[in-house]
């Protein structure tokens, strides 16, 4: 990500903030219109606290951006506990998806092509770590069953 596309996405993030909440309802609407298979994922989970955590890890990701180094052992970590929860790696498409719509949604005149490119670099980034997390995980599970046999 360049310096210019960091910025935006930090300057827009809080925009996005004081309707948070409202934010987080939106992007989970969509996520399951778009892709039921989540759906399942949330069964019994409380989605007040899945729409706080989702916040939370957002600010997380947003605030490291100028310190990624720093930021990548924490997303890692969410890569492999998603993969726990059965979040299969074509998910991270229809989240993306969700999530740029939601952004749009969200700061509607002051979605530019720009912002939406610095999103989109921000959330590669973030989901590229997170899935390679989550197949190291997967893949060490299955040596650790092989193992056991």
């Amino acid at each position: 990500m360049s310096p210019e596309q960091k910025a935006l996405v930090q300057e827009t993030w809080r925009k996005l903030v004081p309707m948070a909440d409202a934010a987080a309802r939106l992007f989970y609407d969509r996520l399951f219109a778009i892709d039921a298979t989540t759906r399942p994922l949330f069964k019994g989970a409380d989605l007040a606290e899945q729409r706080r955590k989702l916040i939370q890890a957002l600010g997380m990701v947003v605030n490291g951006l100028d310190h990624v180094e720093a930021l990548v052992p924490a997303v890692q970590h969410l890569g492999r506990r998603h993969a726990q929860y059965g979040v299969m790696d074509r998910h991270y498409d229809t989240v993306g998806e969700a999530l740029l719509w939601t952004l749009e949604q969200g700061l509607g005149p002051i979605w530019t092509p720009e912002v939406k490119a610095a999103w989109q670099s921000a959330y590669s980034l973030l989901a590229a770590v997170m899935r390679n997390a989550a197949r190291e995980a997967i893949t060490s599970i299955a040596v650790v069953a092989d193992l056991t046999r």
